[in-house]
C-alpha cells in the first residue's frame, strides 16, 4: 500500500522496510500492520487533538510529571509550544505505561520503539498467526468467560502493584491472544498514588470488565473485585501473587454514643457561656 505520510519519517530513516495494511482506526490512534527487519509488527499513529475522539481530561493529567518547568508553565498557558508538550506527554505516557508494565510481567503488546509520534511494538496475533480480535468481538462460553475474567484481574493486580491503573478498561481495549488476554491502549494510563482519581478508575475498569463477562457469566456480577482490590492496596497487601476472592466485608466501627453525647454537651455549654459573655456591661 502507499505509505502513509505519518510513518514516511520512520521509513526513511530504516525503522520500518514496509507499510502491508491498515488493521484499525480507533478514537485516538490509527493502527498499522508494517515490516520491521523481516518482523510482521505494528505501528500505532496517534491521532492530532482535535481529530481524536479521547479528550486529555484532567482526571488523568492530573500529577503527570513534565520534561522541566518551563514545559510546565507552557501547558498551563496552553500556548503553542504548551499544547505540543501536552501532546507528547499524552503519547509518552502510554510508552512509559508499556515498558513500565511488560517488566512487570503484565500482558500487553512489547513495545519497540516510538518516533516521530508513532509507536512500534508488538502485533498481538491469533493461533493462526491473525492480529488477534478484541474482547467484544468474540463470543464467550461461561466457563470461557470466568477464565477471561479471572485473568484481567490478575493483570489489573500485577498493573496496581506496578503503581499504574489503565483507566479506559474494557471489552474494547483487550485482545484474544492464543494464550489469553492482552491489555492495549494506555496513553490514558494514570499514576495510582498521584491520582485522587485512582480509586474510582479503578473501580470503572474493573465494573467494566465485571458487567461485560457478567452476561455469560452471571455469577461475577455479585463479586466486589474492585473494593477487594483497593483495599489491599491501601493496606500495602496486595502483591502480584495476590489471590483474589470477588468478595468484599466493610468493617464499619462502632459509634462511641458517650462520646457524641459529651461533645453535644461542650458545644451547648460553651455556646450559652458565649451568650452571657454578650450580656454582660462592657
Amino acid at each position: 500500500m502507499k505509505i502513509p505520510a505519518r510513518l514516511q519519517p520512520l521509513v526513511d530513516d530504516g525503522l520500518i522496510d514496509d507499510v502491508v495494511r491498515q488493521l484499525m482506526s480507533g478514537k485516538e490512534a490509527m493502527v498499522f500492520v508494517v515490516l520491521c527487519g523481516g518482523e510482521i509488527r505494528c505501528a500505532k499513529v496517534y491521532k492530532e487533538a482535535n481529530k481524536r475522539a479521547f479528550r486529555q481530561a484532567v482526571d488523568y493529567t492530573e500529577n503527570r510529571k513534565t520534561k522541566n518547568s518551563r514545559q510546565a508553565r507552557a501547558m498551563g498557558k496552553r500556548s503553542k509550544f504548551g499544547r505540543k508538550s501536552q501532546e507528547e506527554a499524552w503519547q509518552n505516557a502510554e510508552v512509559d505505561a508499556l515498558y513500565r508494565l511488560a517488566g512487570a510481567g503484565v500482558r500487553v503488546p512489547k513495545p519497540y520503539n516510538f518516533h516521530e509520534g508513532v509507536l512500534l511494538m508488538e502485533l498481538v496475533t491469533d493461533a493462526e498467526g491473525e492480529p488477534a480480535a478484541r474482547v467484544d468481538d468474540v463470543k464467550f462460553t461461561g466457563e470461557e468467560a470466568l477464565f477471561y475474567h479471572a485473568a484481567l484481574m490478575t493483570q489489573v493486580v500485577r498493573m496496581l502493584c506496578a503503581g499504574v491503573i489503565h483507566g479506559d478498561l474494557s471489552e474494547f481495549n483487550v485482545l484474544v491472544g492464543p494464550d489469553g488476554p492482552v491489555i492495549i491502549d494506555l496513553p490514558q494510563a494514570v499514576d495510582a498514588a498521584g491520582n485522587n482519581h485512582a480509586k474510582s478508575m479503578l473501580e470503572r475498569d474493573v465494573g467494566n470488565l465485571t458487567n461485560y463477562f457478567g452476561q455469560y457469566a452471571p455469577s461475577l456480577l455479585t463479586t466486589q473485585y474492585a473494593k477487594e482490590i483497593w483495599s489491599l492496596y491501601e493496606g500495602g497487601k496486595l502483591t502480584p501473587e495476590t489471590v483474589l476472592t470477588g468478595k468484599f466485608e466493610e468493617i464499619l466501627k462502632a459509634v462511641d454514643l458517650n462520646s457524641v453525647v459529651r461533645e453535644i454537651d461542650d458545644a451547648i455549654a460553651e455556646e450559652a457561656a458565649r451568650k452571657l459573655r454578650m450580656l454582660e456591661p462592657r
